[in-house]
């Protein structure tokens, strides 16, 4: 990954918001240090026609085995994130995340299944952009769910930009595309200067 790295000096929400909305992502590097993060190609998921989702999802989605929830169990989906073999949500960076939802910033966008949490996105919302920090699941396909119904979600509150951050194959089946850093900036913008409510 072609980044560009800078230190975390102040852990203030001010300070974060900030950071996120000229275009930095956190993540804690191998010994759990917090750092800013940004990459020359952005992934972006589409908020138009071009995003897509397998046949096997719609025949899912159409049977109603999971339902959705806002920041239901924000602290469960955050754990959910971190919980696998190489992970960069540390323990620093799980509590900047508490202390972002507990402002308003931080969301989660989680399935639920017979009372129990499926899955979910987790991410920032700066008024017109969700940047989406991480995703997981429990049960099979609870994520891929959340993915559609944010989209949705995002869509009816008329947001601009679903930051991904990163491309992979996974995200590639949603139509995930890369942008330049300045055609992501723009978008960026364009989304700040838009103001949507997320829940």
């Amino acid at each position: 990954m072609s980044d560009q790295e800078k230190r975390v000096i102040k852990v203030d929400i001010a300070s974060i918001i900030q950071g996120y909305a000229h275009g930095y992502f956190l993540m804690a590097d191998d010994r759990s240090q917090l750092g800013w993060y940004t990459s020359r190609k952005r992934a972006l998921i589409p908020l138009d026609q071009r995003f897509h989702y397998p046949k096997s999802l719609r025949r899912i989605l159409n049977q109603d085995r999971f339902t959705v929830a806002i920041d239901r169990n924000f602290r469960g989906v955050c754990e959910g994130c971190a919980n696998r073999d190489t992970t960069w949500i540390s323990s620093d960076l799980m509590n900047v995340y508490l202390k972002l939802n507990h402002a308003g910033w931080a969301h989660s966008f989680e399935t639920w299944q017979d009372g129990q949490l499926a899955g979910g996105i987790l991410g920032i919302v700066i008024r017109g952009a969700f940047i989406g920090e991480s995703m997981f699941y429990h049960v099979p396909d609870a994520s891929k769910v959340a993915m559609v119904k944010l989209v949705e979600h995002l869509r009816q509150r008329n947001f601009i930009l679903f930051d991904a951050q990163l491309q992979n194959p996974h995200l590639a089946r949603f139509g995930a595309y890369l942008v330049n850093d300045k055609e992501y900036n723009n978008l960026l913008q364009k989304a700040l200067a838009r103001h949507c409510v997320f829940n």
